[in-house]
């Protein structure tokens, strides 16, 4: 089974069929890269991912997700330069963020290829990226950030918040797995390999968010 963030080959049995007797789905892991991936048979459709993400509540007027947000924001918005300017990649149906960042004098566009399908945006360099609740649903994670890394100018940030994978939480049992639309899983490990492959710089200002500095 090849990894779909690094190619690599070397992947294993993570969490089998048989031995996942909440849901009942196999997964791999890479050796190379640490990803844990969902068995890509298993994946959901585009209509069935977008009938999922279309029960979100995600608004801009809901303050407990803008709170949610600003664990990423706050520690953003104090790195970029003013007059900065991002892209909001799977802002999703409510594109909550962008109007956070806006308030703090940052303009950001907003990009999602179900509710903001609009292509020019990604013929454009930005300043900063964000990517809040995305990477999780990436079926092509290597894609994904190859192409992210070309939107982004040299100094740039892009600032990945995902539920990290951790050692010490059974993985069985871990609600975010168990979301059919999360299909790849990365632990602190995955993202130092991804920094490494584009020549950026992490760190990890806030539990779950991870910040790479082009």
């Amino acid at each position: 089974m090849e990894c779909p963030l690094c190619g690599d080959s070397r992947t294993r049995v993570f969490l089998g069929a048989s031995e996942d007797s909440l849901e009942g789905r196999s997964y791999f892991e890479c050796a190379l890269c640490r990803l844990v991936f969902l068995s890509p048979d298993l994946r959901l459709s585009g209509e069935e991912e977008k009938k999922r993400y279309d029960l979100h509540c995600n608004s801009p007027e809901d303050e407990g997700y803008l709170r949610f947000l600003s664990r990423l924001t706050e520690p953003l918005t104090r790195i970029l330069p003013p007059g900065s300017e991002g892209l909001d990649y799977g802002c999703g149906p409510g594109p909550a963020l962008s109007v956070l960042l806006s308030r703090s004098g940052f303009k950001t566009a907003d990009y999602d290829p179900y509710y903001y399908p609009d292509q020019t945006l990604l013929q454009k360099k930005y300043d900063f990226i964000t990517c809040t609740e995305t990477a999780e649903h990436f079926y092509f994670p290597g894609r994904e950030f190859a192409r992210l890394a070309g939107l982004l100018r040299s100094g740039g940030c892009l600032a990945v918040m995902t539920e990290f994978l951790r050692a010490d939480r059974s993985f069985l049992h871990w609600p975010y797995r168990r979301d059919p639309s999360h299909v790849c899983f990365y632990a602190q490990d995955t993202f130092h390999f991804i920094a490494r492959r584009h020549g950026w710089k992490p760190c990890f200002p806030a539990p779950n968010v991870v910040f790479f500095a082009a």
